[in-house]
């Protein structure tokens, strides 16, 4: 039997280690400007070489956009996901907008008693990690679930949807049908918990919906008194538990107290007179924002607003601040459109030069009993090389006040 020619279009973290598993495997990359020999015995090649018709399979790395000329032209198209599709371990996955990554996280510390191992867009692709373990905890991106159209989850987890990667996926109701596009695939021994907005969805999967942590605490009997998490992380930590208590009949509070938060959410710090900022630079969208806007309102708040916001609409999250207690200080490419819409809206606002200006500004506002937070509801590659270093700078200069 003649072996199948496997393309991979994009010469990354994510498809790299594809080539352990594919002999021969020739990858196509738009930053390739002339053939090389890759890892593990593969080959690299321009994107424009690419040619349909001496390709049986490609598999695309998840971040390229649906208009790159390679995707336009592949035949027949999988994503990593479907690659993978009949490895035996249990498959959870993870998606929504906001709060991915803890999710995962929280799920991973929960199961990892159980041999289960984490990946996916949390870091690990699925080609490194072991098909022996007992499950594999995926955080998975709409890019990835916009490719994959065979593999499915056993079960999935759905935080709530807001505006993110419409350049991306197109429009607002593209985004959502990516995220929901593994429910048709579900069967009936598989269970989705999903947000109550999309109980509607076609799926056979056994469907638990929930409208806030209330719903979730209720549904799983979980006492939120006895967890240290507030806010958007308690959502996190009752998803977590709740797929623990699904599979295992375990609610382990101490365990899910024991978990220690990543950086850069929701990070709260202190200067030399003992004022509160908060780092929550990983708030890349309006949802996140308003998240964190929940957790302090009742406090002044002194926000940081502004970077690369996509294209979003911002009118939702002006429609929140204008029934605020805060200031916002706007930086980033788009601080003149917020700030625009500062004005619209009788929203007290400060137009910044950079993040280091946003923050000497607010030291000179801010009150012992109120909080100055980060939190752009943007991406940060207009002006920092990622959402970490943003986040970084913000705490060094609150070092220095």
């Amino acid at each position: 039997m003649k072996s199948k020619r496997i393309s991979i279009f994009g010469y990354g973290v994510t498809t790299k280690p594809l080539a352990k598993h594919i002999k021969n495997a020739v990858f196509y990359d738009d930053k390739c400007s002339e053939p090389y020999g890759g890892v593990y015995g593969s080959f690299v090649r321009p994107a424009k070489e690419f040619n349909p018709a001496n390709s049986d399979l490609e598999i695309t790395s998840p971040g390229i956009p649906p208009s790159n000329p390679l995707i336009k032209s592949a035949k027949n198209l999988i994503s990593e996901y479907d690659y993978f599709e009949n490895t035996m371990p249990l498959k959870i996955w993870i998606s929504g907008t906001n709060g991915k990554t803890t999710t995962t996280q929280m799920m991973q510390h929960l199961l990892e008693d159980k041999r289960s191992l984490a990946g996916g867009n949390i870091g690990t692709p699925l080609s490194e990690l072991d098909q022996n373990a007992a499950i594999w905890v995926l955080e998975s991106s709409s890019f990835t679930m916009h490719y994959t159209n065979s593999a499915k989850p056993n079960i999935y987890v759905l935080l709530p949807i807001s505006p993110d990667h419409l350049t991306w996926h197109g429009s607002m109701a593209e985004y959502v049908a990516d995220k929901l596009k593994p429910l048709a695939r579900m069967k009936s021994t598989d269970t989705a918990i999903i947000p109550t907005a999309y109980a509607d969805t076609k799926t056979e999967a056994k469907l638990i919906t929930y409208k806030d942590e209330d719903d979730l605490a209720s549904h799983f009997e979980i006492d939120t008194s006895k967890l240290k998490f507030k806010g958007a992380f308690l959502v996190d930590a009752l998803l977590a538990m709740a797929v623990d208590k699904l599979l295992f009949q375990r609610v382990d509070y101490k365990k899910m107290n024991s978990f220690e938060l990543d950086p850069h959410r929701q990070e709260e710090l202190r200067d030399s007179k003992q004022r509160l900022w908060v780092n929550d630079t990983k708030a890349t969208n309006i949802n996140a924002t308003l998240a964190a806007l929940k957790r302090y309102e009742d406090s002044y708040i002194h926000l940081i607003l502004g970077g690369d916001d996509k294209g979003v609409d911002l009118h939702e999250l002006f429609e929140y601040l204008k029934s605020c207690n805060l200031s916002i200080y706007n930086i980033g490419s788009n601080k003149e459109r917020l700030s625009n819409l500062a004005q619209e809206y009788g929203v007290k606002y400060y137009l910044c030069k950079n993040l280091a200006d946003a923050v000497q500004k607010i030291d000179k506002n801010l009150l012992e009993d109120e909080v100055a937070l980060l939190s752009p509801a943007a991406a940060s590659l207009d002006e920092f090389s990622s959402y970490a270093q943003r986040g970084n700078e913000f705490k060094e200069a609150v070092t220095l006040l």
